[in-house]
């Protein structure tokens, strides 16, 4: 290589409590540098979560943990040209690349739903991500399924 791979920046922890993941959720679900906004979205959706899911016995942390471990796809399609033809090749993800989809997912169809706010918007893609359905459960589903259909091309893989 010519040059030297860029370092990675380190993401610090987030305030309440204090785990780099969230962070890395709340830089994603931010826009226009308003970090603050997007941390108090954050944290009023886990209180709906916990407030609407009384019967789990898991803390709403764990509940969005969970739900994003449910959305994340472990293998996607990537386009390769060979020989003037285009090939759906499927490949397994990176397991930082896996957190950043899963997470980007969440937040887009989140932002796509039908509410009041944000925050309950970001709820309700939690919970039903925690309960494998909603449309970023789908986006995995469908994810695979192309993955699956195009097993016979894997021999391309790069």
């Amino acid at each position: 290589m010519r040059k030297a791979k860029p370092t990675k920046r380190v993401i610090l922890p987030d305030p309440v409590f204090g785990e780099v993941m969230v962070a890395k959720f709340v830089n994603h679900l931010m826009l226009d540098g308003k970090k603050n906004t997007s941390y108090n979205v954050f944290y009023t959706a886990l209180e709906v979560v916990e407030q609407k899911m009384k019967s789990a016995e898991k803390t709403p942390l764990e509940v969005w943990k969970q739900a994003l471990d449910n959305i994340t796809p472990l293998v996607e399609v990537k386009s390769k040209r060979i020989g003037g033809a285009t090939f759906q090749v499927p490949t397994e993800i990176r397991a930082d690349r896996k957190q950043s989809i899963a997470m980007k997912n969440m937040i887009s169809f989140a932002r796509k739903r039908g509410g009041h706010s944000m925050a309950e918007k970001l709820a309700a893609e939690i919970m039903d991500a925690f309960n494998n359905q909603g449309g970023a459960f789908k986006r995995k589903e469908d994810m695979h399924r192309m993955a699956e259909a195009n097993r016979a091309f894997a021999h391309f893989r790069f």
